[in-house]
């Protein structure tokens, strides 16, 4: 395939106009006349960016990555594709450890087939699992289920990972639980370790930045604020070059001033724009679960019965025009949608970018509205 006349997102220049070639399902080197019966799409001097990479929603479509079913999965695939979502790294909640190890085991099962042909269907690639629970703070569990928090265990994340066959890429913890400096000290070079759901004070995350934590899971929410006499995770994380930060920019979770200040705090190179969007998104206003908990939707807030929010209902690519809107550009926020979030859990030689070698998937976005007009995976058009 060969995709013409757009204005393609580099990491190194921004938007430069040019031509790009998917050969073998992989981007190609260089731009070149197209071959006999080969593909070639006009963008029209549209936008042309990387697919982007999700690493941390729990469902869409009425389904949930928690329902830990063949069904669920290509449900969610099928719509975060639709929405230019083409690498997933789905979240898992709270829950035990026999329901977490079904939910490895569906999700390994999904990604070793072949996303062009999954169930008859184009389907988002899974680049990874990630574990928002179970080991979290009781006081900052959010949505999360109380019933099955506990603290960080080894050997129970080994035999996930077992069953996940190495696909868990990324395990929010809280580390001012018992055994969490040891897990992190024992297990950062296994996995990419965040911080969140949390109660951590400066110090206690500067410890685990220090001995291998790498991420923070939606920055803001669901762990103490960011003042001037206890910066907490969110100044700890600031000081720790290393660490790269999620952002729900949904309009809801986070003020816009606080995501401005957010970009300014981290900068663009370490940013990462999540959905956390649950199984309403896509969906009309009514009553869902989230984590065997009742969720009730109206608009674009989703909230438990006490007023909690529980995820959002927006997907990421919404997410990344709420973004701008707010101020922040649109070359970083691609890169916030795309590059980082595939970096942050060590994908990004595959995903997140419009490179040699890496998966032939990129979006067309007009330039006007940044409205989806193709999706395009390993080089092949969505219908």
């Amino acid at each position: 395939m060969i995709i013409k006349n757009a204005y393609v997102y580099t990491l190194e220049q921004g938007f430069v106009k040019k031509d790009t070639v998917i050969e073998n399902g992989y981007f190609s080197e260089g731009s070149r006349a197209p071959q006999a019966g080969e593909a070639v799409i006009d963008a029209k001097e549209n936008y042309l960016i990387p697919g982007l990479v999700d690493v941390h929603f729990h469902g869409c479509a009425g389904y949930d990555f928690s329902d830990g079913t063949p069904e669920a999965m290509a449900a969610i695939g099928d719509y975060e594709l639709r929405s230019g979502v083409t690498a997933i790294c789905p979240a898992a909640m709270t829950l035990s450890e026999e329901m977490l190890q079904g939910i490895c085991e569906t999700a390994y099962a999904y990604a070793s087939d072949d996303p062009s042909e999954s169930r008859g269907r184009m389907v988002s690639r899974l680049c990874g699992i990630h574990l928002e629970g179970p080991f979290i703070s009781a006081e900052k569990k959010g949505a999360q289920n109380p019933a099955y928090i506990r603290e960080p265990d080894r050997g129970m994340f080994r035999r996930l990972q077992e069953a996940a066959h190495g696909l868990v890429r990324l395990i929010t913890i809280a580390p001012e639980t018992t055994h969490a400096m040891d897990f992190i000290r024992e297990l950062h070079d296994q996995v990419h370790i965040s911080l969140g759901h949390t109660t951590s004070d400066y110090d206690t995350a500067h410890q685990a930045f220090a001995l291998g934590a790498d991420h923070v899971t939606h920055c803001f929410n669901a762990m103490p604020g960011f003042t001037h006499r206890a910066p907490g995770v969110i100044g700890a994380a600031a000081d720790a070059v290393h660490v790269m930060p999620e952002l729900i920019c949904d309009g809801v979770h986070v003020h816009p001033s606080a995501v401005r200040a957010a970009f300014t705090l981290f900068g663009g190179d370490r940013m990462i724009l999540i959905s956390d969007s649950m199984r309403a998104t896509g969906m009309a206003d009514g009553a869902y679960t989230l984590g065997g908990l009742g969720v009730d939707v109206k608009g674009n807030r989703a909230t438990l019965a006490d007023g909690t929010l529980a995820g959002s209902v927006t997907n990421l690519m919404d997410c990344m025009r709420t973004a701008v809107s707010m101020g922040i550009p649109l070359e970083t926020a691609v890169r916030c949608a795309t590059y980082n979030p595939a970096k942050s859990i060590g994908a990004e030689s595959l995903y997140g970018r419009i490179a040699a070698g890496a998966y032939g998937d990129c979006v067309l976005l007009s330039r006007t509205g940044l409205s989806v007009q193709n999706v395009i995976l390993g080089g092949e058009l969505v219908k």
